[in-house]
């Protein structure tokens, strides 16, 4: 069964899909065993499709480690946290990734929002 860790100590993703609003992305980091690699593609692509199909889906983006690493970054991004909780929390959605996903597999899934910074970014 994968390990689920918390990013934030203090503010857990549980209390995030309390919070109303939106947009939401998620950004999620994927640890697996080396040898684990192509059996966490077979997961997370056909995860991914399941997703895909889901009220308030916009885009999903996975991302490598450089230099033959095996940690990976999902980057998703939703309409909503609501549309996201509603998403995860349906069994049926996700039921044929789950089990493909390797025993090895660590995952730290957060969610953000854009931070407006002065006179560098917006929100």
């Amino acid at each position: 069964m994968p390990e689920f860790h918390e990013l934030d100590t203090h503010v857990t993703l549980a209390d995030q899909l309390d919070e109303g609003g939106g947009p939401v992305i998620l950004v999620n980091v994927l640890s697996v065993a080396p040898e684990d690699v192509d059996q966490l593609l077979l997961a997370w692509s056909t995860d991914a499709a399941a997703l895909k199909n889901q009220p308030g889906f916009i885009s999903t983006q996975l991302y490598r480690g450089i230099a033959g690493s095996s940690t990976f970054l999902n980057h998703a991004v939703w309409e909503s946290t609501a549309h996201y909780r509603t998403a995860r929390l349906d069994g049926t959605v996700r039921a044929a990734a789950r089990e493909l996903y390797p025993s090895s597999l660590t995952a730290t899934p957060h969610l953000f929002r854009a931070q407006a910074v002065p006179g560098i970014c917006v929100a």
